[in-house]
């Protein structure tokens, strides 16, 4: 088979001689990144696309969000990852997709495919509010977690040279919207910030007196974990100085203020920072999708697909990550973890390999491994199937566990020497105010 790329201002002129099996996958996070690493011996010519030029380990954001962490420390750049494999990196981004050709569509080019695997990711959903994200960002990109860090220290500035009582308590008022394990850990930081690491930082403020508050609209933290364990994280949160609030669903959002429902109660919070950390929404790439195949997408633009991972009628394009819709042994959509995302990836690319050889494969089938939890110093909760546990022994795991899916030895390194600084002094050496410009996954810049 012919594989050719394409620019749109010259078309056709760039044409490849026949080559192997060509593998487009579009995305450089968990899924497309373990799909692009578990073809490295396949006999295929992989092109990896991403509108970045690095790997992200998401899990790890809020870390940069309170200054524990740089950038730097949890990003792997791509062309480094694949400088020696039959990988080759694109910065670009993906805009539309003509199955008839098997043509991927770039701002700046055309790929022809033999197979496509996408796996664009996604951003936070704020219910058709989005104009709320301009007071109260998410954590789903670097520039979301500096953001966050400018907003957080800054209000303790704010705090420090505000005269007005009630105006220094709204600075030093954090209000975190969602209870799943970004806003656990994203609450149990800050905590751990204003009573440990900030503590002699100031002269007119004290931040351990800071109000840190975590809505929640169900009727429990950690919804996704045992009852049990909720109640830990909770009652952990609770003694680094946390309130949570449970059945608040949130109904407007300002530049300093949140308005929150609790049954038929409404109140109004002033806050120095807004941070959210509720909902989810599948990249634009799934409507694109929908539009040229037919394919179905649920209310969060995810797009239903086979057991084999792939589009209902299209073999070829297989749709994984947090733009799946992929049902669970139980019939529940998986969630939109990394692990889920890296067995995916692992699946996919096992199944491209084994039809080349002309062998099947039987339907994908997540293995849940577990979930962790972090809140805070010596405290987290893991939830391991038949084993559940808390405290310290699940703080090292949830450590080691993220330090191992770290991508490069020198992130590591640096991940391990920055946490054991930390955890014997108590200090967060990131701690700069810095402005930036955020940026969505979907939209091109």
């Amino acid at each position: 088979m012919r594989v050719e790329t394409v620019t749109r201002s010259e078309p056709g002129r760039h044409r490849e001689a026949p080559a192997e099996h060509h593998v487009v996958i579009v995305g450089g996070g968990f899924g497309g990144l373990y799909a692009a690493q578990a073809l490295r011996r396949a006999p295929v010519r992989v092109t990896l696309v991403d509108r970045r030029n690095f790997h992200l380990f998401q899990p790890l954001l809020y870390q940069i969000a309170v200054g524990g962490l740089s950038p730097g420390d949890i990003a792997s750049p791509l062309r480094s990852v694949f400088r020696r494999s039959n990988t080759q990196v694109i910065m670009d981004h993906a805009v539309r997709i003509d199955p008839a050709e098997r043509k991927l569509i770039l701002r700046q080019r055309e790929l022809i495919y033999d197979s496509l695997i996408l796996a664009p990711g996604g951003h936070h959903s704020y219910f058709g509010k989005d104009h709320w994200e301009t007071y109260a960002p998410g954590l789903k990109t670097i520039e979301d977690a500096l953001d966050i860090r400018r907003r957080v220290f800054s209000s303790f500035e704010r705090a420090e040279l505000e005269e007005d009582l009630d105006k220094r308590r709204g600075y030093l008022t954090f209000v975190i919207v969602g209870g799943g394990p970004t806003g656990v850990e994203l609450a149990g930081a800050l905590g751990e910030l204003t009573r440990t690491t900030l503590r002699d930082d100031f002269r007119n403020i004290k931040p351990a007196q800071s109000t840190i508050l975590l809505l929640e609209g169900a009727r429990r933290i950690l919804p996704s974990y045992p009852e049990a364990l909720s109640l830990k994280a909770q009652r952990s949160l609770e003694r680094l100085g946390v309130t949570v609030v449970l059945g608040a669903l949130v109904t407007d959002v300002g530049r300093d203020r949140v308005v929150y429902r609790s049954g038929a109660d409404s109140r109004e919070l002033r806050a120095g920072s807004i941070l959210w950390a509720a909902g989810m929404q599948a990249s634009s790439l799934g409507r694109e999708l929908s539009r040229s195949t037919g394919a179905e997408i649920d209310r969060a633009g995810r797009v239903i697909v086979g057991g084999d991972l792939s589009v209902p009628g299209y073999p070829n394009i297989f749709v994984i990550g947090d733009l799946a819709h992929v049902r669970g042994a139980d019939g529940t959509p998986l969630p939109g973890l990394a692990t889920v995302a890296m067995q995916e990836g692992r699946y996919v690319a096992r199944l491209i390999a084994a039809r080349l050889e002309r062998r099947s494969l039987p339907s994908f089938r997540f293995r849940h491994r577990g979930n962790l939890a972090v809140i805070g110093r010596n405290a987290a909760v893991a939830d391991l199937g038949r084993v559940k546990f808390s405290g310290f022994p699940a703080w090292l795991i949830w450590a080691i566990v993220h330090i191992a899916y770290l991508i490069e030895f020198d992130n590591k390194v640096l991940v391990m020497i920055q946490w054991a600084w930390n955890y014997f002094t108590r200090k967060r050496g990131a701690r700069l105010i810095t402005e930036t410009v955020r940026v969505r996954p979907d939209i091109p810049p």
